[in-house]
């Protein structure tokens, strides 16, 4: 005659929440693909050209700041495609970010009322912003054939490019995710500090007009200089990045999101009562 069994949970001996949060987020892939989709479709559902716009988009913001700024940087061969690069780069970090913020403010309900991974809310941000940056990289290699830059073999570095600039967005995703939920006003605050970042990045501009005593300051310190040269070096200039800047941006970002997991799940469990 056969006994059940008693299986007692001890939560004192449960798993370190970081493993926890990485093992969920393989158990819970399908609904991470659906959240994923669902931000697409929501996104465009109402809009004539639907997912078109997501190359449309950065297209015309070439356009204008080709227009304005064309006569300044007119020393930049294939200026649109330099600009271009720059913005598809800085828009899949900058909206990536924003959306994984809002997901993880909005979709505490969720959280609330099912068990699922903390970290798929902002996981699959960065899923949706890896579609839309891969819709942009056709846009790109368009305009860079149009202005008569060739296609060169050192296109196949671009998915480490976008590997290592996800892995940074995702960092910061929970870092900034994980503080908005305990002050709110991070997001107003976020989005003040993405205008700045911007403009302290060579998206727009060459950083050779910056003056050698500040160019440390100005990229060797941030971060996204690493991930826009990453982006754009083997589709605009035809190069790799040099060993060193591979390592040193390749560092910041695993590192930052290294930390970012560490700290998002280390505090985790504390969402329910804060959203």
């Amino acid at each position: 005659m056969k006994t059940s069994e008693t299986f007692i949970y001890d939560s004192a001996k449960r798993d370190p929440t970081a493993l926890e949060e990485l093992r969920g987020i393989f158990q819970y892939r399908d609904l991470i693909l659906q959240l994923v989709r669902r931000d697409i479709v929501a996104r465009y559902k109402r809009s004539v050209l639907g997912i078109a716009w997501t190359m449309l988009n950065p297209l015309g913001m070439m356009v204008v700041l080709t227009v304005v700024f064309s006569q300044l940087f007119h020393q930049i061969p294939g200026y649109p495609a330099y600009i271009l690069s720059g913005l598809i780069a800085w828009n899949f970090f900058s909206q990536t970010t924003t959306l994984a913020m809002r997901q993880m403010v909005w979709g505490g309900v969720l959280v609330n009322r099912i068990y699922m991974p903390r970290t798929a809310f902002v996981v699959s941000a960065v899923g949706t912003g890896i579609v839309n940056i891969l819709l942009g990289l056709a846009s790109l290699l368009i305009i860079v054939l149009l202005v008569g830059l060739p296609l060169r073999w050192t296109l196949v570095f671009v998915p480490i490019s976008i590997f290592l600039l996800a892995a940074f967005a995702l960092g910061v995703s929970l870092l900034i995710s994980a503080w908005a939920i305990y002050f709110p006003d991070v997001a107003e605050m976020y989005q003040l500090a993405l205008i700045a970042w911007m403009y302290l990045t060579p998206v727009i501009y060459p950083q050779e007009i910056i003056p050698e005593a500040y160019r440390f300051w100005f990229f060797h310190l941030n971060p996204m200089y690493y991930m826009v040269e990453f982006f754009r070096r083997p589709i605009y200039q035809g190069a790799l990045p040099s060993l060193p800047l591979l390592v040193v941006g390749a560092g910041i970002a695993l590192t930052t999101l290294l930390v970012g997991w560490l700290v998002f799940s280390w505090k985790s469990d504390e969402f329910a009562y804060r959203t």
